[in-house]
């Protein structure tokens, strides 16, 4: 059980700032939720073959990897008056808006190579603007505080602010195939898409209007300091490579980090791959292929889901303050784990109403997750700092959650192709074989309990204690105090030869 440590009353964040916070959360979640529920217009809509629409989740994420983590060096890097991480939240929610408004205007009448062209195309230009609002968001939570609780106390209420974009989501099918307000599906999309738009530009602005970024002291090496005799150069490309290159290295290689990617990527890989299956199960094994029912349920099961979610943020955090991060995961991944198995049991067309119990239990999944992943990534951000003398809030962000992005590609293109190998054909409509259906069932059961229990096991290595966070920060404090006083003994800007 962790030890009693004092607190500063000074690294407590305002309630209000940590709400405002907790809308970029929601803007964050919205996007990703809305992408990855509104694909499948793709297939019921337009006809597209499931393993196609599997690779336009799939392709685009790829991208990431390498814009995710530039976007982390740049934000790291920015100095405005406006802050490194601000100016880049406010323009890339605007963008990144605009984008997907004009992602889901779908022309009719098109080929299914179009389609997919387009889309791909689309989606890729979508992502990149995703990528500069997301990315500096998530490191301005980072630095927020200092403090081992605060730290998850600001992760539980933007991952509970979060969760409503997965409130919503579900009743998207439902909204997009209502008869009285649209012709088709493919219409519904285009309007819904509008509205999640605007709502993203009125929202998601609001971080970078109202927070206040935490400002670190910094090192400067002795070897940048400029004399009169040498003047300021703008830095080269090679040089700016080679530093981004060199802290990309240093941090995918930091074990304590590689340990949150991997059980990150297991937990919420193994839940994205069959949440979209999850609605297909429910469809067409629970109510044998009626899509309107089946998208009720499918909305009250996102319901429960969202209730139970919010539940398990403040228990996971309570767990965290009683027995560490780390005990509090291996808790609330084992309650998702039995939800999963209960699946098996309770989706039956026996008794549809059933339906509703697994998401009370395997809701604690990721209620859990970014509950305490992110908290544990701030104090992993501390112990590199102790280490290289560098912070690399945006850098690691930009990892963690290219990590999540790539799980949801994966969970994506593996679904797609999953679902074609069970031999689900859409034009069979409720005349789905029985192997099929067996095969759907089985595998949205056993692939997230599978991920789930191996993601357990690469978290019983992670070092940092409470004790422990607190004996790197106040090594931290030391280093920086003793930084200060040094740079007052520093000459005059005018005699490093910067101008005044």
């Amino acid at each position: 059980m962790p030890q009693n440590i004092e607190r500063n009353e000074s690294d407590r964040i305002p309630f209000i700032q940590k709400f405002i916070y907790g809308l970029g959360a929601f803007v964050n979640n919205l996007l990703g939720a809305a992408m990855n529920t509104m694909v499948i217009v793709l297939n019921l809509g337009l006809g597209m073959s499931p393993a196609l629409m599997g690779l336009l989740g799939a392709l685009p994420r790829l991208i990431d990897a390498f814009t995710d983590p530039l976007m982390g060096y740049i934000s790291d890097h920015t100095k405005s008056k406006w802050g490194r991480r601000r100016p880049y939240i406010f323009f890339g929610a605007i963008i990144s808006a605009v984008v997907f408004i004009l992602l889901w205007q779908l022309p009719r009448g098109q080929s299914e190579s179009f389609y997919f062209w387009f889309f791909l195309i689309g989606s890729i230009l979508f992502y990149l603007a995703y990528t500069v609002f997301a990315t500096p968001w998530v490191a301005l939570g980072y630095e927020l505080t200092p403090d081992y609780h605060e730290r998850t106390q600001i992760m539980a209420i933007q991952n509970f602010m979060g969760q409503f974009a997965w409130l919503v989501a579900p009743w998207f099918l439902l909204f997009m195939q209502n008869k009285t307000l649209f012709s088709d599906m493919v219409e519904g999309a285009g309007w819904l898409a509008i509205i999640i738009g605007i709502f993203t530009v009125c929202i998601g602005i609001l971080p970078a209007i109202f927070l206040v970024e935490r400002h670190m002291p910094r090192p400067t090496p002795k070897n940048l300091l400029i004399s009169d005799e040498q003047p300021a150069k703008p830095a080269k490309i090679m040089d700016v490579l080679t530093d981004f290159f060199k802290g990309f290295l240093i941090t995918i290689k930091f074990k304590p980090f590689l340990s949150l990617c991997g059980a990150t990527f297991l937990v919420f890989n193994g839940f994205m791959m069959v949440s979209a299956f999850q609605s297909y199960v429910i469809i067409y094994y629970v109510f044998g292929g009626d899509q309107a029912s089946g998208a009720e349920y499918v909305g009250w099961a996102g319901t429960v889901s969202f209730i139970a979610t919010s539940c398990a943020i403040f228990i996971a955090t309570k767990l965290s303050t009683l027995f560490g991060k780390r005990k509090a995961f291996f808790i609330t991944i084992g309650i998702s784990i039995f939800g999963y198995a209960l699946k098996w049991v309770c989706f039956t067309p026996e008794n549809p109403m059933l339906v509703l119990i697994p998401p009370i239990f395997f809701a604690f999944g990721l209620g859990g997750l970014f509950t305490l992943m992110g908290s544990m990534v701030a104090d992993v951000c501390d112990l590199d700092e102790l280490e290289t003398g560098e912070r690399r809030e945006g850098m690691f962000g930009s990892i963690f959650w290219w990590v999540v992005k790539l799980g949801l590609a994966a969970a994506m293109a593996a679904g797609g192709f999953l679902l074609y190998a069970t031999g689900f054909d859409v034009a069979l409509e409720g005349a789905q074989s029985a192997d099929t259906l067996f095969y759907m069932r089985l595998a949205d059961v056993l692939v997230p309990v599978i991920c789930s229990v191996v993601a357990i096991f690469m978290v019983i290595s992670y070092p940092i204690t409470e004790s422990m966070a607190s004996d790197v920060r106040q090594k931290l404090e030391q280093r920086r105090g003793k930084m200060t006083a040094d740079d007052n003994e520093v000459p005059p800007a005018t005699e490093l030869g910067a101008s005044t």
